[in-house]
């Protein structure tokens, strides 16, 4: 939810970026629990409140890494593009920005290159998909293979969709000259408009995501020959598991960032 808000509701560019840094940062946590292999502590004396995880290992914790990162990338992102007035409290954030700040043109070239490169599509279909099946031979199999691929596939589908939605006219990013951009008076339509969109955004995504899910395991299973009686055992094998979340959730991706934008000029509440 929170990604789709951002492409749809508040600033399109701001949202592609964060779910690059988002796509990074998770994949550097998911292949680096598997490379150290730091077990999760014993239970007793721990008391385990899940125990779906039990496979994955525990260090280092992906969740506050992408809590630390995205925040943080948020600030530096949007900084510049809203007349947004600091107090003397921003001071502080201004410093931190300027440090980070070294980090910003490349995920600027990764965009660029993304919506812009006439083989971009190509590339990021490639990329991501080599980045899954390299973490699938890191170690056995657990939950976190599922989790990276899901991950990688959401990233290659945002990525492609706003290429596609570049080329058509459907997401055009505001001049640099126009920049830092006024806030708009908020209004009964204004915020109408955005709860529509979020609804009709919504709705159109978990429909695909239940097609797509329905389509890509039964096919990964008869293409691979591998028995899919038992769905939860089936998806343990990476024949099947990595093409059913890439696939799956590249699509998804791929309807945030064009599909439903597209949906959206078409009915007039872009």
């Amino acid at each position: 939810m929170f990604f789709p808000f951002w492409v749809w509701n508040l600033d399109a560019l701001v949202g592609r970026r964060l779910v690059a840094i988002w796509v990074l940062v998770m994949y550097l946590g998911q292949c680096t629990k598997d490379i150290i292999r730091w077990p999760r502590p014993a239970s007793p004396p721990v008391v385990k409140l899940e125990v779906f995880y039990n496979s994955e290992y525990s260090m280092p914790s992906t969740h506050a890494m992408s809590g630390t990162a995205i925040p943080i990338s948020m600030i530096l992102l949007t900084y510049g593009r809203w007349q947004v007035r600091f107090g003397e409290s921003g001071k502080s954030v201004e410093k931190t920005i300027s440090v980070t700040a070294v980090f910003y043109p490349f995920v600027d070239l990764i965009d660029n290159f993304n919506q812009t490169h006439k083989y971009a599509p190509l590339f990021i279909i490639g990329l991501h998909l080599a980045l899954g099946i390299f973490s699938f031979t890191l170690d056995t199999w657990s939950t976190s293979r599922g989790d990276t691929a899901e991950i990688l596939g959401s990233g290659a589908g945002i990525a492609c969709g706003s290429h596609v939605s570049y080329n058509m006219g459907l997401i055009l990013d505001p001049s640099l000259d126009t920049l830092p951009l006024a806030m708009p008076p908020i209004t009964v339509t204004l915020i109408g408009k955005a709860m529509l969109r979020v609804l009709i955004g919504m709705v159109v995504v978990l429909i695909v995501r239940d097609i797509m899910k329905k389509i890509t395991i039964p096919l990964a299973c008869k293409i691979f020959k591998i028995p899919c009686d038992d769905i939860r055992k089936a998806r343990q094998h990476m024949e099947v598991e990595l093409p059913y979340r890439y696939i799956t959730y590249g699509t998804v991706g791929f309807s945030i960032t064009c599909l439903v934008p597209y949906i959206f000029s078409f009915i007039g509440i872009s």
